[in-house]
């Protein structure tokens, strides 16, 4: 048995181990926080964000003019895809096959992301409804549920973290 001493000597290792590993968290967040879609000035997509924004801001989210637009947003979006993995698209089929993960019929690549991955997802999001005339978090978490084909239980991970972004 252990002396009450040693308790509080192994007990503060592990608060301090604890606080290093949230350390390294904060530290890939404030990196991903710098360079959050900063691909987006590159040549490959400053030409056809700067045509399609103001035509994406005055469109619902998911509706069918804005499918279209992604459409033709094509060469932009595959280049912004493959180089953010805040974006569930930066994961191929192929990988999301390798991990036989399939949900309501699709293919669910958030699972092939990590949770520094899908904090950054959900702040794009969040912002992202505030450059729609009528941008809804809670609507976009819907959606993207059915787009993603994310559980239940992360539809709801999500709609607890939105409230505590927005409360704190």
């Amino acid at each position: 048995m252990m002396t009450k001493n040693e308790v509080k000597i192994e007990t503060k290792k592990h608060i301090k181990e604890v606080e290093l590993l949230l350390l390294r968290i904060v530290s890939e967040l404030e990196n991903r926080a710098i360079a959050h879609d900063l691909s987006k000035f590159s040549k490959y997509e400053l030409p056809i964000f700067e045509k399609y924004t103001s035509k994406l801001r005055d469109t619902t989210y998911g509706s069918d003019e804005y499918k279209q637009f992604l459409k033709e947003m094509k060469p932009a979006l595959d280049h912004h895809y493959a180089n953010n993995r805040h974006h569930p698209e930066c994961f191929t089929l192929t990988v999301a096959d390798d991990f036989q993960y399939h949900e309501k019929g699709k293919k669910n690549t958030i699972c092939c992301m990590n949770l520094i991955d899908i904090v950054e997802m959900l702040c794009d999001w969040m912002a992202a409804t505030k450059r729609h005339t009528d941008g809804d978090i809670m609507k976009s978490i819907e959606i993207n549920q059915e787009r993603f084909g994310y559980s239940d239980e992360l539809k709801q991970i999500f709609i607890n973290t939105v409230s505590t972004i927005n409360n704190g």
